[in-house]
C-alpha cells in the first residue's frame, strides 16, 4: 500500500509538470508576440555604466520588438521590459520612450507605464509591459527569457 502511495504521488507531481517553458502570463497578449532576447550587459562599458546606480535605466534598441528597458532597483534587483506598447499592434508610434521610471507611448492615448513593475499607470485592466528575466552577476547583468 504504501509502494501504491508513493507511484501515485510521483505520478501526480509529473503530470504538474509543465515541458513548455514559454509558458508565462505575456503570451496571452494579442499585440505582442514574446521575441528572444539574451543580452550580456558588462556594467565595466560606459553605455551600461548607469545600471551600476539604483535607480537609472539603459535602453538597449537592438534587441526585442522596439527595444528594452533594465532598470537598476537596489544593486540586486533588475528590472527588464519590451519598450514596445503593449496595448497596441507594434507600428510607427507604438515606441515608448522612457523618462524617470515612467514609460509613454507616443501613440495618441499615451499609455504610460511603470518601468519598475510593467503595469499601466492609472489602468490596470490594460496589458501590462512584456517583462524579460534580469539577473546580476558580478559586473555582469544578464537579460533572457
Amino acid at each position: 500500500m504504501k509502494n501504491l502511495l508513493i507511484v501515485f504521488f510521483l505520478g501526480l507531481s509529473f503530470l504538474s509538470c509543465n515541458s513548455d517553458d514559454s509558458q508565462n502570463p505575456n503570451n496571452n497578449n494579442p499585440y505582442l508576440t514574446t521575441p528572444s532576447v539574451n543580452l550580456s550587459l558588462s556594467l565595466n562599458l560606459p553605455e551600461y555604466n548607469p545600471l551600476k546606480f539604483p535607480g537609472q535605466s539603459v535602453i538597449v534598441t537592438n534587441q526585442g520588438i522596439k527595444g528594452v528597458v533594465i532598470y537598476n532597483v537596489n544593486n540586486e534587483l533588475y528590472t527588464a521590459f519590451e519598450l514596445s506598447d503593449p496595448n497596441h499592434i507594434p507600428n510607427n508610434c507604438s515606441k515608448m520612450v522612457v523618462e524617470s521610471t515612467i514609460a509613454t507611448c507616443t501613440c495618441d492615448d499615451e499609455n504610460q507605464y511603470n518601468i519598475i513593475t510593467g503595469q499601466h499607470v492609472t489602468d490596470q485592466s490594460l496589458y501590462p509591459m512584456l517583462q524579460f528575466r534580469a539577473e546580476r552577476t558580478g559586473d555582469t547583468v544578464h537579460v533572457f527569457n
